[in-house]
């Protein structure tokens, strides 16, 4: 029997841990049973032509194919579903995952290519069900956790699946050339304690953790391969403080000095111990993702949320101070009781948060959720597909969302690039609140004709120096092109100046007589002894500002959590090298 466990990503360095752990687990239980399956992985992109994807199924010769479906890729799901069974009519098509689990019924009712769908945990349906068929007498009615149809074309539901012990899904990455230049997602946890009505998670309140042995040897396999970055997939890791700290003491007592690992944190859980515990990680061994959603009371409550905003404040300002975790906080737009002016004041207090990135979302009315029962209530308008997006709600109007939209494009081109931080700082002192500048530069965008254009990265520096002009007096836009300039060079080297650059040809002989001096001398640059002159004015780059002051660039030795070359400030480097 010839299985295919079919994903499609959202991007390519994306991977699906869930058909991962549906393979590893069957291929282990059935091996027990005295039953061998060709289980085959299958993956592909959304960016992937659909017929493409349906010519390398179709090339495969499957006997059941079985689709993880999500919010992202619904759509190409049923469209590969349709038109698959044209092509191999006699192929069983499965469906898993969150966005067909909450509906199944209404799925099938569809779709009636597929035969049925594996609803909420899969790892033991998928391998019973495999069990059956290979048995050849697959009794679908006594395998819990299947929604599915019989020959008559009836629609049957076999009810929920006890949660499993997560002891026994087994470690999936033992062969890493298949995830080469791709991110490694790992669970030490399943469920969640908290109620969070726009979430799935808050349905499945059975909190579940791996043995922590068996976590720390797992952890051991992705540091001895010096794996660059494994993503947690636990919904809250800290909300079991044993188990939380275990794991953060033994990464930092293992580091290798290259893997980086990503956790999903509630901050205001945070004590003593464990913040002690973090200020002591190296600069860019962990990163921290803090789902802040909003700063509104009312919608804290209305959304069942619990959250301490000022231990929330205390616990970033504390992080951040340490200057060794990247943070990245959340806000959703189109939340109950929070309307455009509610947003801004949660916006401007995450946003002084100072987190190294703040993602502006927008709710989406997940299937199941409390937050899709309350719909009317609430007069809740979303997308018809998914990913079920907000459009408006009582409280905010779609004239709202789109003016959000825009900020939250700005958002992601000045302030989470990292490549503006210097002139953002510059610009935050004419406004009187974070969100007036980027919806000022929103709008400046627009009246350019810029908001949906695709432009090189010297474009957008171009763009910020002409935007600085209609804000700064003349007297301060020196200073302005100065911060500009320096914010251009601390990400790369660039080749092409832009146009607002200083003219640095009367400097010419004296960097080159820097150069010279540095590989004799070799003061500034400590790591480059095995480069002469040339080959040190090739690899960092001087800029001189308008007071004569040079910042020397060492592109070889960077920021952790920016990525921003290491300066060096060369005081009155015009008059001495002149």
């Amino acid at each position: 029997m010839k299985v295919l466990l079919t994903a499609i990503n959202a991007k390519y360095i994306h991977s699906n841990l869930g058909v991962y752990c549906l393979k590893a687990y069957a291929e282990r239980e059935l091996k027990k049973r005295g039953f061998s399956a060709e289980i085959r992985i299958c993956e592909y992109t959304i960016n992937n032509q659909m017929e493409k994807i349906l010519g390398d199924l179709y090339r495969k010769k499957p006997d059941m194919v079985a689709f993880s479906c999500y919010i992202w890729n619904i759509s190409y799901v049923k469209s590969l579903v349709k038109d698959l069974k044209k092509v191999l009519p006699k192929v069983q098509i499965w469906l898993g995952g969150p966005e067909v689990s909450y509906d199944a019924e209404k799925i099938l009712t569809e779709l009636p290519q597929a035969a049925g769908v594996m609803v909420g945990e899969g790892e033991e349906t998928f391998q019973e069900l495999l069990a059956g068929f290979l048995a050849g007498k697959a009794e679908l009615s006594r395998i819990p956790g299947l929604v599915y149809r019989d020959p008559a074309e009836v629609i049957h539901r076999t009810g929920l699946r006890p949660a499993m012990d997560l002891n026994q899904v087994p470690f999936v990455y033992e062969d890493l050339k298949q995830f080469k230049n791709r991110i490694l997602y790992y669970e030490s946890s399943r469920g969640c304690p908290f109620s969070c009505s726009y979430c799935l998670s808050s349905i499945d309140k059975t909190v579940r953790f791996r043995d922590l042995e068996l976590v720390k040897k797992e952890l051991d396999f992705f540091l001895e391969n010096q794996v660059p970055q494994v993503k947690f997939v636990d919904r809250t890791f800290n909300c079991k403080k044993s188990h939380s700290m275990a794991i953060w003491q033994y990464i930092l007592d293992h580091d290798n000095g290259i893997t980086n690992f990503h956790f999903e944190i509630a901050a205001d859980l945070l004590g003593e111990e464990e913040l002690a515990l973090l200020e002591r990680m190296r600069p860019g061994l962990i990163q921290l993702e803090i789902g802040v959603q909003t700063v509104n009371p009312a919608a804290i409550a209305e959304i069942r949320r619990t959250m301490n905003l000022q231990k929330v404040r205390e616990v970033t300002d504390r992080i951040n101070r340490g200057h060794n975790i990247h943070q990245h906080l959340d806000l959703i737009a189109g939340l109950p009781y929070e309307d455009l002016a509610s947003f801004q004041e949660s916006f401007n207090q995450v946003y002084r948060m100072e987190p190294e990135q703040l993602q502006l979302g927008f709710l989406k009315v997940l299937k199941g959720s409390y937050m899709e029962e309350q719909k009317e209530a609430y007069e809740l308008r979303f997308t018809g597909e998914a990913p079920y997006e907000v459009l408006s709600t009582k409280w905010i109007s779609y004239d709202d969302i789109l003016q959000l939209k825009r900020i939250e494009e700005m958002v992601e081109i000045h302030y989470n690039s990292g490549q503006f931080r210097g002139a953002i700082k510059a610009l935050e002192q004419e406004f009187s609140q974070p969100f007036d500048l980027y919806l000022a530069l929103a709008g400046w965008y627009e009246s350019r004709g810029a908001a949906d254009v695709s432009q090189s990265r010297l474009a957008r520096f171009e763009m910020m120096y002409e935007f600085g002009k209609t804000l700064l007096p003349d007297k301060r836009m020196e200073d302005f092109r100065d911060t500009l300039t320096i914010d251009l060079y601390l990400r790369e080297n660039a080749k092409s100046r832009p146009s607002f650059a200083r003219d640095l040809s009367a400097f010419k002989l004296a960097v080159r007589d820097f150069f010279i001096r540095e590989a004799a001398e070799r003061r500034y640059l400590p790591g480059y002894e095995a480069y002469d002159s040339r080959q040190l004015a090739k690899m960092t780059h001087i800029e001189i500002l308008e007071d004569g002051t040079g910042i020397l660039f060492d592109y070889q030795h960077r920021d952790p959590l920016t990525y921003n070359a290491r300066c060096v400030r060369l005081e009155h480097f015009a008059e001495q090298n002149t």
